[in-house]
């Protein structure tokens, strides 16, 4: 029985995206090894996280993302308070951004910005 998991996002530069989930996205740190020098690895919380799955056709649809099923692609999906004030305050700040806010189904509003490995990182909240 699985007691517990992780989402494994890889990248070449373990400090640059410590920037980016830490620094930027405000994650908390809550593991890493080696502790001491650079790190191999490093585990992040935020409270709440969900892993979600979607299909391609519909990231396609919606939100102009052509996910390759099959392929190492994913997005990264965080609820914020504010969609068009996060995707402004990160892409003020040198984040890549990918598609600008805009409203979708369930009465979402969604953005979507690159990690500095070029993972998806979907930032969704209710419009409510």
């Amino acid at each position: 029985m699985i007691t517990s998991g992780l989402v494994n996002v890889f990248t070449h530069d373990v400090l640059e995206a410590l920037e980016f989930y830490v620094g930027r996205l405000g994650l908390t740190e809550t593991f890493r090894t080696p502790t001491e020098g650079v790190p191999e690895h490093v585990e992040l919380a935020a409270d709440g996280f969900v892993l979600a799955i979607s299909s391609a056709e519909a990231a396609r649809r919606v939100h102009g993302l052509e996910a390759q099923v099959g392929s190492p692609a994913m997005s990264l999906v965080f609820w914020v308070g504010d969609v068009d004030a996060t995707y402004r305050d990160l892409t003020s700040r040198g984040v890549v951004g990918h598609t600008e806010p805009h409203d979708t189904g369930n009465d979402n509003r969604n953005a979507v910005v690159l990690d500095p490995a070029g993972t998806l990182v979907e930032l969704v909240a209710k419009r409510g």
